[in-house]
């Protein structure tokens, strides 16, 4: 059960880095076609897309990355 939890935890914590890699690179005037940019959109996409349509849209700014840090950390601090 431990390695199960440890795995978890991992996850969680690269997921975030991968989210908050996202929102900087999103700052940036970066092609779309970009290995980087695409693979950080392969990797949270799965995360980011059901909360984009639970959330509702704030005009320019996508409070979705945000969320998802928040709920992945109140994920892994809830293992044992």
């Amino acid at each position: 059960m431990e390695a199960i939890s440890l795995f978890i935890f991992v996850l969680c914590q690269l997921l975030t880095i991968a989210i908050l890699l996202r929102a900087i690179f999103s700052w940036f005037p970066l092609s779309p076609s970009s290995p980087i940019v695409s693979i950080l959109h392969e990797i949270t996409e799965p995360i980011l897309s059901p909360l984009r349509r639970v959330i509702p849209s704030m005009g320019a700014f996508d409070i979705t990355p945000v969320v998802a840090i928040i709920i992945l950390q109140l994920i892994s601090s809830l293992l044992p």
